[in-house]
C-alpha cells in the first residue's frame, strides 16, 4: 500500500519571466502531502479546498485506463494519473498520533498579501510567541476559505504530514490556526522568494526597473555560488529519500531562497498559475512538469527517487543557465518527443564538465543506472571545497 495526493488545479496565467513580483508568490499552496494507509486521487476537485481530495481505495499509481483524461503519445494512449508532488510509502504512513503546533489568532498579525491560489490568500506575517528568542518574526501565512467537512479533514491531515518533515533544506512548517475561519498554516518566510526568479535576477541579463529607467544588477552568481545553491537541493532530496517521500516536481520554482543563499526545497501549489507555461495540461485537469520529467514519468507515469534524481539534473541545468526553461525552443508536444527518443538537454555555456557528467549521470535512460543521490550530494560536495562560497552578493 501507498499514499498519493492528486496535483491542483491551474488556469493558465503565464508571467514566467517576472522576477520582480513578490518575492512569496511562491507561498501560495503547502507541500501537497500523502494522506492515510491506502489514498488514491479522486476525479473530482473540491474547489473549496486548497487540499488534494483523496478517496480510499487500492488503485496503482499507473494503472491503465482508457478514461477521458488520456493523452496519446505516438501511437499509445497513455492514462492521466493526477499528479501529486509527494507520495509516501506504506511503512510510513501509519505513524503514531503527530502533535501539531497550534498558533492563536491573536499571535498572528498580518502585514500585506503576498498572492493568491485558487482556494486562499498568501499573506506576510508577523506572528508572536512563536519562538523562544525572539518576540515576534516574519512567516508566511496559507489560508483556507470556505471549508467544507472534508477540506478541514485534508487540512489536519496535511499538517501532521507536514509537521513530521524537519530539515534544515526543506521549508519549515510552524502549525496552524484553527480557531475561527479562515483556517491558516504556517510556514517560514524565505525572504528572496523562488530560485527561479532569484537566478533569473542574479543572470548577466538581469535588469531591473528604477523609477522606469533599466538599472544593471550587479550581482551575478558565480561558479562556487551555484554549486552552493545545487548542494544544498541535494541535501534536502536525500533527506526526503530517507522519509520514503518521492517528490514529483523538483524544480528552481519550488525552491525557495533566503538570506545568506540558504535554499530550501518546497512545493507550493501557485508555481502552477506563475508558471503554468513550465505544465502541460491533460485532459483538462492534471497539470505535468513534463521538462522535469524522465521517459517513464511521461510514458508511464511511474514516479521514483530514482525519477527525482532525473529531475535533479534538470535543477543543475536551470542553475548554470540563470533559470532559463528547460527545451525552451520547443513545444510541449516536441519536448516530450525528445525526452521519450532519448535527447538531453546541451550543456550550458557556463557550466564544468564535471558539472554536466551530473546531469548526464542523472538523465540515464535505465533508472537503476542513474547517479545516487547521497553520491550527487558527495560530488558536488567535493567540487564546492574546490572553490570557496562567496556570499557577498546577498543583503
Amino acid at each position: 500500500s501507498y499514499c498519493t495526493v492528486g496535483s491542483s488545479d491551474s488556469e493558465d496565467t503565464h508571467t514566467h519571466t517576472h522576477f520582480q513580483s513578490n518575492t512569496a508568490d511562491s507561498y501560495s499552496s503547502s507541500l501537497p502531502l500523502a494522506a492515510g494507509p491506502v489514498a488514491v486521487i479522486s476525479g473530482e476537485e473540491d474547489s473549496a479546498s486548497p487540499l488534494h481530495h483523496v478517496n480510499h481505495g487500492i488503485i496503482s499509481p499507473c494503472t491503465l485506463d482508457t478514461g477521458t483524461d488520456a493523452v496519446v503519445i505516438g501511437m499509445t494512449r497513455i492514462p492521466v494519473i493526477e499528479n501529486p508532488q509527494y507520495f509516501r510509502h506504506g511503512h510510513n504512513c501509519n505513524k503514531p498520533t503527530t502533535y501539531v503546533q497550534h498558533i492563536k489568532r491573536r499571535d498572528i498579525v498580518l502585514k500585506r498579501e503576498l498572492g493568491e491560489g485558487a482556494f486562499g490568500k498568501v499573506f506576510l506575517a508577523e506572528c508572536y510567541n512563536l519562538s523562544t528568542t525572539k518576540d515576534k518574526m516574519l512567516v508566511a501565512v496559507k489560508t483556507l476559505k470556505d471549508p467544507t467537512l472534508a477540506a478541514r479533514k485534508d487540512f489536519q491531515r496535511e499538517a501532521e504530514l507536514l509537521t513530521n518533515l524537519q530539515h534544515e533544506h526543506i521549508v519549515k512548517f510552524y502549525g496552524v490556526c484553527v480557531d475561527g475561519d479562515p483556517l491558516i498554516m504556517v510556514f517560514e518566510y524565505m525572504k528572496h522568494g523562488d530560485l527561479n526568479k532569484f537566478l533569473r535576477a542574479h543572470g548577466p541579463d538581469a535588469m531591473i526597473l528604477v523609477d522606469g529607467q533599466p538599472l544593471q544588477t550587479n550581482g551575478e552568481l558565480g561558479l562556487s555560488q551555484m554549486l552552493h545553491i545545487a548542494s544544498q537541493i541535494a541535501a534536502g532530496m536525500v533527506y526526503l529519500g530517507s522519509q520514503h517521500f518521492v517528490h514529483r516536481d523538483l524544480a528552481t520554482r519550488n525552491c525557495l531562497v533566503g538570506n545568506g543563499l540558504l535554499v530550501k526545497i518546497g512545493d507550493f501549489g501557485m508555481s502552477r498559475d506563475i508558471y503554468s507555461t513550465d505544465y502541460y495540461r491533460v485532459g483538462g485537469h492534471t497539470m505535468l512538469p513534463i521538462r522535469w520529467m524522465p521517459p517513464e514519468s511521461i510514458m508511464y507515469r511511474k514516479f521514483t527517487t530514482e525519477s527525482d534524481v532525473w529531475s535533479f539534473g534538470v535543477i543543475l541545468w536551470e542553475i548554470f543557465t540563470y533559470g532559463k526553461q528547460p527545451w525552451f525552443q520547443l513545444a510541449n508536444n516536441e519536448v516530450i518527443d525528445c525526452i521519450t527518443q532519448g535527447r538531453v538537454l546541451e550543456r550550458p555555456r557556463l557550466c564544468p564538465k564535471e558539472v554536466y557528467d551530473i546531469m548526464l549521470g542523472c538523465w540515464q535512460r535505465e533508472p537503476q543506472q542513474r547517479l545516487n543521490v547521497k553520491d550527487i550530494q558527495k560530488i558536488l560536495y567535493a567540487l564546492g571545497k574546490a572553490t570557496p562560497v562567496y556570499l557577498d552578493i546577498l543583503g
